[in-house]
């Protein structure tokens, strides 16, 4: 059995992060960071890895001060219009996450799509989007030396702390402001 150099894979895996993200439009992170700021509440969503970035996402949106809920919670509030829904898929196929979607925008939100695929059908539906030019695991032999959609998942997880980051110095929230949003009971 080969064994995988930790090093070795760590450079893959960062060399792949780097280069999924050198490729995103910065006008299109704009876009998002902007539509956030204008939604009433922004919610998110997505399956699987995808998903737990969205959560991800969520929790720092929290943190800044933001109106930001996981649909399927049982606490989540019902979307309505001036809200924003930010949905993660790397194929942009996902049915659950386009099934959400559409209902989103049936209740007037907006859809912002952050997906690995321009013309996926998520990223017909939306507003706007995202796009993070990375392997998703859909087609054999992408350009991944990692299994599954693992490279759409790490750099979706980085592409949007960034965009967090730039709420943040927009916000002008400090690291004090929002730990004192940080959960207390964990």
């Amino acid at each position: 059995m080969a064994r995988q150099n930790f090093q070795e894979a760590s450079r893959l895996i960062l060399s792949e992060i780097e280069g999924a993200l050198a490729k995103v439009q910065e006008e299109q992170a704009g876009a998002l960071m902007e539509a956030m700021l204008e939604a009433s509440a922004v919610f998110v969503t997505g399956e699987g890895r995808s998903g737990l970035v969205a959560s991800c996402f969520a929790m720092r949106l929290m943190q800044l001060g933001l109106s930001a809920h996981v649909v399927g919670e049982t606490v989540t509030p019902a979307l309505k219009k001036g809200d924003l829904l930010v949905a993660v898929s790397g194929t942009g196929e996902s049915e659950i996450t386009c099934t959400r979607a559409e209902l989103a925008t049936k209740h007037g939100a907006d859809l912002a799509a952050v997906t690995g695929s321009a013309g996926s059908s998520l990223a017909s539906a939306a507003n706007l989007t995202v796009v993070i030019p990375a392997a998703t695991g859909a087609a054999e032999g992408a350009a991944s030396g990692q299994y599954g959609g693992s490279q759409f998942e790490q750099a979706a997880l980085v592409a949007l702390d960034a965009i967090a980051l730039g709420l943040q110095k927009r916000l002008g929230q400090s690291a004090k402001q929002m730990q004192a949003r940080h959960a207390t009971v964990e």
